[in-house]
């Protein structure tokens, strides 16, 4: 395979995956003793994650990346699938505020589906399209920081504040420098 193009999952692998998906879901909810509403299965996740279990705009979704489930489509069928299963039946159990998004819970679910409970993968993402994200430079008083543009806006939405681990100060945008700076 040519490190440059990264392959993405076909029609027939994407149906195989939201199948096992959904047979994932409901042998969690037998084991949980729990109903599992119908949830929404997408390949549109970019970056280093292979999958990612999230609720939007009110709906439950597991989103998968394509171009790393077709890489390492059978780890991801035996791993990835029933890793993202556990967070949706966890969340359903106990609501994803109130337990650790890795804990004891989430484990006890991932084991019973016959998965190993590691967090992350080490594949090699050479290839893989990347998603990139900008960065802000926020100051305080003793140095700068990089902050991303998610932590970014959450500032300017007034949702969090950020301080400095060192100095403790808050953290603010640093000015723009123009030409007016200068004058």
């Amino acid at each position: 395979m040519s490190d440059s193009v990264a392959a993405v999952l076909n029609d027939t692998q994407q149906t195989q995956v939201r199948a096992l998906t959904r047979q994932y879901i409901q042998k969690a909810s037998i084991y949980a003793k729990c109903s599992t509403p119908e949830i929404k299965i997408t390949f549109d996740l970019r970056g280093a994650a292979a999958g990612l279990y999230c609720v939007r705009s009110g709906r439950p979704e597991i989103r998968y990346n394509p171009y790393i489930f077709a890489r390492y489509y059978d780890d991801n069928l035996a791993n990835t699938i029933p890793h993202e299963v556990a967070h949706y039946v966890a969340d359903l159990l106990f609501g994803a505020r109130n337990i650790k998004p890795h804990g004891s819970e989430w484990r006890k679910i991932v084991v019973a589906l016959g998965a190993c409970t590691q967090r992350t993968h080490h594949y090699d993402l050479t290839g893989i399209p990347r998603r990139s994200e900008q960065q802000y430079i926020y100051i305080c008083n003793c140095r700068e920081h990089k902050i991303s543009s998610r932590r970014h806006n959450r500032i300017n939405r007034g949702k969090m504040r950020y301080r400095c681990q060192l100095c403790n100060a808050e953290l603010i945008i640093k000015p723009d420098r123009t030409s007016k700076d200068y004058e």
